[in-house]
């Protein structure tokens, strides 16, 4: 029997990237994100800017993912968007084009759930990744997010372990913040750890209660202090000192992020691991991954980059399991600004 196509049109706007894509099937025929600069003047996002943005970009971006997967709107079986978590005003744009259109359209609504939509973007059918077998272990990282979870099927996830405080992105971009780096600063320190020494200087784990567990905000204030510490003896020591602070920063987030792993394999004997989300585009994270599949026996799953960071191929594909499902939203579903990974 064929396999019936089934084109999907999926939208994210979560935070401040608009975007948009088109699936055929668990294929992607197009993926197109629009930034927004503006919110590197004030060294984060400004959620308002953010919302007016996306009403900006949402129509041109949408009408580009359609040109370039040479799919007509009247093609398209389903809308998928994102529904949560992320910030309100942001998701309401994504909600209410994604209403819109199919209602005029006379086709399903998929409401997608971000969290999950980082892991099965594992599930994006290409040549350059793998998928993971059930069940496996996801380290889902991003700016907003810290967690360990079994994945025991594409809608079955439970959190083994999660930050009690803030998420690793989170501990990027503040500490390149104290070193007056620009926002986004995570990618820039990974650009310039790779030219100093990770062991240049020593930062410790945090403790926290539960042993999966993760904990940054010590890690980030003790940071703030060796700063300051060290800018007494010379104020010059960051500009002198720049790649070496860098590096030591992120080989020790590195570390507490693979110790946790390691716990989590032996607790749960499972050594099929994936990384999810937008802090798993760090090059070192990848590294230092695949350095474990080979002495540990583990098998390591890392999604092409341009999957990593928030997109709409990632809705798009989960949209595609929630299709065959016929799992639908109704007319009137609400974007949520926090979601359980299971809702």
């Amino acid at each position: 029997m064929k396999k019936k196509t089934i084109h999907i049109l999926s939208i994210e706007s979560s935070c401040d990237d608009t975007g948009a894509a088109v699936l055929k099937n668990n294929r992607v025929l197009s993926n197109v994100i629009a930034g927004q600069k503006i919110h590197a003047e004030y060294g984060g996002v400004v959620p308002e800017l953010a919302s007016r943005a996306h009403q900006q970009n949402i129509v041109p971006v949408v009408d580009q993912a359609l040109k370039k997967a040479g799919v007509d709107k009247n093609e398209l079986d389903a809308i998928a968007f994102t529904q949560g978590p992320g910030l309100m005003g942001s998701l309401l744009v994504g909600t209410s084009f994604a209403k819109s259109l199919s209602l005029a359209l006379d086709i399903p609504l998929i409401a997608v759930n971000h969290m999950q939509a980082h892991v099965l973007a594992h599930f994006i059918e290409e040549e350059t990744q793998n998928e993971p077998p059930f069940p496996f272990l996801c380290l889902t990282i991003s700016g907003g997010h810290t967690q360990i979870l079994k994945v025991s099927a594409y809608d079955k996830f439970e959190i083994l372990g999660e930050t009690i405080d803030d998420a690793v992105g989170e501990a990027f971009d503040k500490t390149a913040k104290l070193l007056g780096l620009p926002y986004p600063g995570g990618p820039l320190i990974d650009k310039y750890a790779k030219k100093g020494n990770p062991k240049a200087y020593a930062f410790s784990e945090p403790k926290t209660p539960k042993q999966l567990d993760f904990s940054f905000s010590g890690f980030k204030t003790a940071i703030l202090y060796f700063l300051q510490k060290e800018q007494k003896k010379d104020p010059d020591f960051i500009k002198n000192n720049l790649n070496d602070i860098c590096a030591s920063v992120q080989h020790s987030i590195v570390n507490i992020l693979m110790n946790k792993m390691k716990k989590a394999v032996k607790l749960s004997g499972i050594k099929q691991v994936a990384i999810a989300g937008g802090v798993s585009a760090n090059s070192e994270i990848r590294s230092t991954l695949k350095h474990m599949e080979k002495d540990l026996g583990w098998t390591t799953y890392i999604p092409k980059f341009e999957y990593t960071t928030d997109n709409a191929a990632m809705i798009g594909i989960v949209g595609y399991f929630k299709y065959l499902n016929q799992d639908f939203g109704k007319e009137n579903i609400l974007a949520a600004s926090r979601l359980d990974i299971n809702d």
